[in-house]
């Protein structure tokens, strides 16, 4: 098990034009219920002082240039958490006209501008639950190992 953070983890919440379903899911994961924070999460206001941003929704048009501008705001390494199937691979809006997809396309442009990225983790669902957050930070932190093994095959 190999850990990005050995810290505690500082999320930083961009909604790229979601339902909101999951960051409902976000906001019940950081509860006492489920209780986020005993893994040292800690939501912040600004994505200079975050760790890790949790992406939900697609990524519309208009929203890119800003989201682009947070990613790059945040201090390496840079983790993006994509959340629910709209942040993962664009959902039901994957090929719209008002949006580029998921976090795969905004991948490919923010290689192109040169921003590094140093870890993507994907948590699928709609709305995802917060157990899988928690799984995903889990991960991050390196408490747990990946489940499945393998890699992720795209069709082009």
């Amino acid at each position: 098990m190999n850990s990005l953070l050995k810290k505690s983890i500082w999320v930083f919440h961009l909604n790229t034009g979601s339902c909101n379903a999951c960051d409902i899911e976000i906001l019940d994961a950081l509860t006492p219920f489920h209780d986020a924070e005993r893994f040292g999460v800690k939501l912040v206001g600004s994505p200079r002082h975050a760790d890790v941003i949790l992406l939900t929704g697609p990524i519309t048009i208009e929203a890119l240039p800003k989201v682009i501008n947070a990613i790059e705001a945040v201090p390496r390494p840079r983790i993006i958490v994509a959340l629910g199937s709209c942040g993962v691979g664009g959902g039901i809006w994957h090929d719209t006209y008002s949006t580029i997809g998921g976090v795969r396309s905004l991948k490919k442009i923010l290689d192109e501008k040169g921003i590094q990225v140093d870890g993507i983790y994907y948590v699928p669902g709609c709305p995802i639950r917060p157990e899988a957050l928690l799984y995903a930070i889990a991960l991050i932190k390196g408490l747990v190992s990946k489940k499945a093994k393998g890699e992720i095959k795209y069709a082009e």
